[in-house]
């Protein structure tokens, strides 16, 4: 316990994570802590077949120097090197932002005036040390706005980050983004579109919709030869989906605003082929994370809200139809346990996966758990979960 306590202080992740970690990796915890703390070594993105080849893509992106290679197995998957890590100087004031975007800076994300904690005395022009709320360094920069205009107008670029941690190219202020050539996607996120393996022609339902990433690769692997059906309770993030569909080109989506785990209720009228479950998580397979607080309660709260998620779409999808659970993390609470309560109480079965790139699930006392996919952090580059359900015909 006083070695755990040791991590927990050193890493700044909570005892509650530490102990995950030690649960799920033994010897390994302490490398999957270092692996966590840093960007996976390659960034990937997804080409949008619907628009263009991968070959014209990589074509385009070679010719402005970003060093790009295809993925062996995932047709459309292409990734970028991660460079780095590089030195930091602590030089100049100190600007102190919120976590997720010090997680982005630290890729070489430049800083925009809503992440900034604290700025006293800024001046524009000056040079910065970027740090996170826990003073640890991960950029210098160049300040594009004064204290009082950051804290003004809390909009527009705030420092010019002009060297980070590690560095990976900046694709979302290409063109090739702007015209929805690409959209950034990590491997496994690719690999449970896969897994769900569209049809053209069936009715596709993803009960979490937002931001509609696997939403719009779902329509690619389709050639928007289907129905798909978006679902999100939140209007802004609908709204965001929306933009997401139309500038890379999906043109057979419907996009509702509703609470997914009452949908058999308050649209009765949906039955579905192939449903995608991918719910709130704790996001604790998401790289870098540079700290983590989260309790032992939290992780079990959110096991128990995507469960309801499940449940529903084991209600909506046809009989021999296919759900897929996705989560970008790595708690046996919200992966193993999750895809027990599909077989146990949700009525479905575990399928083998194809493609399957990752490690066999975990859980001695859970047989089925080794036809459920997980990336491990330490090994894949971050933590992922995958679990593929079919609906039985008849009992």
């Amino acid at each position: 316990m006083k070695d755990l306590e040791m991590l927990s202080d050193r890493y700044k992740f909570s005892i509650d994570f530490v102990k995950q970690l030690h649960k799920l990796y033994k010897d390994s915890a302490e490398a999957s802590i270092e692996a966590l703390r840093s960007p996976s070594k390659r960034y990937y993105f997804r080409a949008n077949t619907l628009k263009t080849s991968v070959d014209d893509l990589l074509q385009r992106l070679g010719s402005r120097g970003i060093k790009v290679e295809k993925h062996d197995a995932i047709e459309e998957a292409v990734y970028t090197p991660i460079e780095g890590p590089f030195t930091i100087k602590n030089e100049g004031r100190k600007v102190v932002v919120e976590k997720f975007t010090a997680e982005s800076v630290l890729q070489g994300s430049h800083v925009y005036a809503p992440g900034i904690v604290i700025c006293r005395g800024l001046r524009l022009g000056e040079q910065v040390t970027i740090v996170d709320d826990h003073g640890q360094t991960v950029a210098n920069g160049l300040a594009r706005m004064s204290e009082n205009q950051i804290l003004a107008f809390r909009k527009g670029l705030a420092v010019e980050v002009t060297n980070s941690m590690y560095r990976a190219p900046s694709l979302r202020e290409t063109e090739e983004f702007k015209q929805g050539l690409l959209y950034p996607q990590s491997l496994p996120a690719m690999v449970t579109s896969r897994v769900l393996d569209p049809q053209p022609g069936e009715t596709i339902l993803d009960v979490t919709c937002s931001p509609g990433g696997k939403l719009t690769h779902i329509c690619q692997l389709t050639r928007n030869k289907g129905i798909v059906i978006g679902v999100d309770r939140n209007k802004r993030k609908i709204s965001t989906t929306q933009q997401t569909v139309t500038r890379l080109q999906c043109k057979n989506v419907s996009l509702i605003v509703s609470d997914a785990r009452y949908l058999d209720i308050d649209h009765p009228h949906i039955t579905a082929d192939r449903c995608l479950v991918d719910p709130p998580c704790s996001g604790l397979g998401i790289v870098p994370k540079l700290y983590e607080h989260i309790s032992q309660k939290e992780i079990e709260n959110l096991a128990e809200y995507q469960k309801q998620f499940l449940k529903v779409a084991s209600k909506i999808v046809r009989p021999g139809g296919i759900v897929v659970y996705s989560v970008c993390t790595i708690t046996t609470e919200e992966c193993e346990n999750v895809a027990r309560f599909g077989e146990e109480h949700c009525g479905l079965e575990l399928e083998e996966e194809t493609p399957f790139l990752g490690s066999p699930g975990f859980r001695s006392d859970f047989d089925h758990a080794k036809l459920t996919q997980r990336f491990h952090p330490h090994i894949h580059g971050g933590g992922f979960f995958i679990a593929r359900f079919i609906k039985p015909r008849s009992r």
